[in-house]
């Protein structure tokens, strides 16, 4: 006995399709708000560095002179007046664009039981600094940063601690399962000219129902592979198991790397230019740096100084890492690019290639129009969806035909 409603030799799905077509419904469902938010802030963030230097050009930016830069020791001292002995400075960047102003920031933590974002900071700001003067060219306020909130949206939902980072991180998972269910249905049962003009087209000229499920099926497609890459960088800060894995598979090896630790030598006499000793260290060494970073001297006897020189202008990966002597500015340690291995460089890359950077504008421009793909997924899916249900209900609604015996 035959089916209802199945025609004669037309075989009905097989429970697989089913279940990968029930899968990416109900997953899409139940994921799709975060994945929306999560991709527009992506968008949003991708150009931050571009539009940033637009909106605090007299903040950011200096006019370049003829006389040399002040010593780093005495900019820092001008900026921790700025910023008040009350907000410590704990990171430090020094730029070699003759034309940037230097920044020194402030960062202290708040309650780390609060709900959101803003209860978990205390103080999070920066002074720039004209590096010619000493002059403060402005204090920016970090915590209520356009670009900040937007990150943090982006990060945790504006939740503070492994609550919104765990929403986030397992709905790119989910995601990652819906492009690839996705992909199953979206693969033509035959390759016929027609399967392939609804599969790879957006045909403009149809009704919206079908210019929405071609939206979604086709654009889906287009960018499945970059939004895997995406999704995968992401989930590299959201899981330590996902960080390992990639670590293991590009490494080839299960031993992590070697973490040494690097002492200041307590019994050396104090140098008041420890800071400037190892600068100028960074510009011998390091003559093609585009900028260094120096996190502030923690309050241990023995700590160390450490810095670090890019090679990139706006990038983190191609990087050289340094220890100093606090007291006496003598290199303690220092790691190249090259002494990482496969593992350490491509976690390194990870944050330039989640937001594009590692290709330059193109690769900007790419992953923010991956990004807006990612977004429009969930709003054109929801759509399909509820234009399945009304199809049901009106051919639910639809008499059916009177039926006449044969004599």
């Amino acid at each position: 006995m035959s089916k209802m409603n199945q025609q004669p030799g037309k075989k009905g799905k097989s429970w697989l399709k089913k279940l990968n077509a029930w899968l990416h419904l109900w997953l899409g469902l139940a994921s799709g708000l975060v994945v929306l938010i999560v991709s527009i802030t992506g968008c949003l963030f991708v150009f931050q560095e571009e539009i940033s230097q637009i909106i605090h050009k007299k903040t950011l930016f200096v006019t370049p002179q003829s006389t040399p830069i002040l010593p780093p020791s005495v900019l820092q001292a001008k900026a921790q007046t700025a910023l008040g002995k009350d907000n410590p400075i704990t990171y430090m960047t020094f730029y070699r664009q003759p034309d940037r102003a230097w920044e020194f920031s402030a960062y202290k933590p708040g309650n780390d039981k609060a709900i959101t974002f803003f209860g978990s900071i205390d103080y999070y700001g920066s002074a720039f600094v004209n590096p010619y003067t000493g002059e403060i060219t402005g204090i920016h306020d970090y915590e209520h940063d356009f670009f900040v909130i937007v990150k943090y949206i982006h990060w945790s939902l504006l939740l503070n601690g492994p609550i919104g980072e765990g929403i986030v991180g397992w709905s790119t998972l989910i995601f990652v399962i819906l492009l690839i269910t996705g992909l199953i249905l979206w693969w033509p049962k035959k390759w016929t000219k027609s399967s392939r003009e609804q599969s790879f087209k957006i045909k403009w000229s149809a009704k919206f129902k079908r210019v929405n499920y071609d939206l979604h099926n086709v654009l889906g497609f287009y960018s499945m592979l970059l939004a895997l890459v995406i999704a995968f960088t992401g989930m590299v800060w959201a899981f330590k198991w996902f960080e390992a894995t990639v670590y293991v598979i590009a490494a080839r090896t299960t031993t992590p790397p070697e973490q040494k630790e690097f002492k200041s030598d307590t019994l050396q006499m104090p140098s008041t230019n420890a800071l400037d000793i190892a600068y100028s260290y960074l510009l011998k060494e390091m003559p093609d740096a585009r900028r260094f970073s120096a996190s502030a001297v923690a309050p241990a006897a023995s700590a160390p100084i450490y810095m670090s020189g890019y090679y990139g202008k706006e990038t983190f990966y191609n990087r050289d890492d340094f220890r100093f002597d606090k007291y006496s500015g003598k290199v303690l340690s220092r790691i190249t690019a090259k002494d990482r291995n496969a593992g350490e460089k491509l976690i390194g890359m990870n944050y330039d290639i989640h937001v594009g950077a590692i290709g330059g504008l193109p690769g900007k421009i790419l992953a923010f129009i991956i990004s807006l793909i990612c977004a429009s997924l969930p709003v054109t899916g929801l759509l399909v969806w509820l234009n399945k249900g009304k199809k049901k209900s009106k051919a639910e609604k639809k008499p059916l035909p009177a039926v006449t015996a044969e004599v």
